[in-house]
């Protein structure tokens, strides 16, 4: 291994002091020809580094692990998990370490963690590597969400490494360095359960309250306002990834962070056509993580977090479940509460109006952009134009012409706010076909694609004239066979 890098960054091992039980001591493997596909500039800034700096050879052997800073101990995570439904209680990072914890310039902490930096003891049997096109997806997918206000892991750099890896053909590997609030997750807590070891369990939400629910502390039952603490963060995060039509596409409890963030960008897209049954993850057969379930399945995984979390919030093992349901019982009501709020702003109503008003509107208007297959992005921003007075550009996407005109004319009396709706509603998202032909372009040596895509997500509400194929949804010959895959 080389010397460090000579880059201003102290990584602390905080979490691998606090829980050694969840810490493996481990090093990324080594990349022939690293090579910088994507860095991402203003994170780093936000982060104190330098971009030049990160641009260098040492640069480019932190963002692939193999130049480890003075003071860092990189650990591969163990957590468990259910996976679809099965429960597995080791999994882990098999192909991914966490360098270490930094400060950002705001003061936060944040994780500093590599993907597809090799085998780890965790890797059952996979390489550990990733391909160049699932880690700019990563890349992508994760710059679009931050820039429409949702909560998420971001990534710091894409790096090529030289070395070929070998999925249904032989690919160009690449490491993507991601940094996040932290990587604690429901996953972490079932690991920690499944050890019967209270006191690791303690440990573990101590280290949760003080990163990123510190309120709880001082609650009289710390651990309970924990739980509801996560219960609220995820509640809202879904009704955010609900109102954009994001699907997330493997929604096992590993990938439930405890902060409130999106990770794991695997099999994930953007739904178009609006339908609650739209799955695109290649390997969820069963539409178990389809788009209409995700607020359910949310509950259902926090139920998982409850039970890791009995033994803290009660001694009374009765007394706990009863406090622990009637906690995960508020999901439902913080989500739809979440949720019709977004809803009210995309639609752009007036504060004030009853939620026995706006319910009707929004359901009777879900069922007929349902019945027609309605592009979801692209209606609401045309109805923008229904509000100053140009109902066509969103009448000529729906099938039933008289059902529209009708809830038109109700939507209308409200005197809804053009303005505020084109603050919500955006005109561009990593649209599934654009994507796919960045990640293609830039699998075979041309980043361009996704370089331009980049300039239209991240600015998501700001209509641009050159980036009209941008704002279109695709092909009517792509999206009816459209998968992804996860990547490894």
């Amino acid at each position: 291994m080389r010397a460090a890098p000579d880059l201003t960054i102290a990584l602390d091992d905080r979490f691998a002091r606090t829980v050694p039980e969840l810490a493996v001591p481990w090093q990324a493997e080594p990349a022939p020809e690293p090579s910088l596909l994507a860095l991402n500039e203003p994170l780093a800034a936000e982060l104190g580094l330098d971009p030049a700096a990160l641009r260098s050879a040492d640069g480019l052997g932190l963002l692939t692990g193999t130049v480890v800073p003075p003071g860092a101990h990189p650990v591969a995570q163990a957590y468990a998990g259910h996976q679809f439904g099965g429960f597995n209680p080791r999994l882990g990072d098999g192909r991914a370490l966490l360098l270490g914890e930094l400060v950002d310039r705001a003061g936060q902490v944040r994780d500093l963690h590599l993907k597809g930096s090799g085998r780890t003891p965790f890797a059952r049997g996979g390489d550990g590597l990733a391909a160049v096109g699932p880690m700019l997806r990563e890349y992508v997918v994760s710059e679009a969400m931050h820039a429409l206000g949702i909560p998420t892991t971001r990534a710091l750099a894409v790096v090529a490494t030289g070395r070929g890896v070998r999925r249904e053909t032989v690919l160009p590997g690449a490491v993507l360095a991601r940094v996040a609030s932290s990587h604690l997750r429901v996953g972490s807590f079932q690991f920690a359960a499944a050890q019967g070891n209270v006191g690791l369990i303690r440990r573990l939400a101590d280290l949760a309250i003080d990163r990123h629910h510190p309120e709880a502390a001082t609650a009289d039952s710390p651990y309970l306002a924990l739980f509801d603490a996560v219960v609220a963060a995820q509640a809202r995060l879904v009704a955010q990834w609900m109102l954009v039509g994001f699907v997330h596409g493997v929604m096992n409890t590993d990938n439930v962070t405890i902060s409130g963030e999106t990770i794991d960008y695997g099999p994930c897209a953007f739904m178009e056509a609006f339908d609650p049954a739209t799955v695109y993850s290649s390997i969820d057969e069963g539409g178990r993580y389809a788009y209409g379930n995700q607020p359910g399945i949310t509950q259902w995984n926090l139920a998982r977090l409850a039970e890791s979390l009995l033994p803290l919030i009660s001694e009374d093992q009765d007394r706990a479940v009863e406090l622990a349901t009637a906690s995960l019982t508020s999901f439902s009501q913080l989500y739809g509460a979440a949720w019709l709020d977004g809803m009210r702003g995309k639609l752009g109503l007036p504060a004030g109006l009853d939620d026995e008003v706006v319910a009707p509107l929004v359901n009777d208007l879900l069922v007929l952009m349902q019945a027609g297959r309605v592009d979801l992005t692209t209606f609401f921003r045309a109805l923008g134009h229904a509000a100053r007075g140009d109902a066509e550009p969103a009448r000529g996407l729906v099938l039933d012409l008289a059902a529209f005109d009708a809830w038109a004319e109700r939507w209308l009396a409200t005197g809804p706010d053009a303005d505020a709706m084109e603050r919500v509603n955006p005109v561009y998202i990593p649209r599934n076909h654009l994507v796919e032909a960045a990640l293609t372009a830039a699998t075979g040596g041309d980043l361009a694609p996704l370089q331009q895509l980049l300039v239209a997500v991240r600015a998501p509400y700001d209509e641009r004239a050159g980036l009209e194929a941008y704002a279109a949804p695709a092909p009517a010959d792509f999206g009816a066979a459209y998968q992804t895959f996860c990547g490894t």
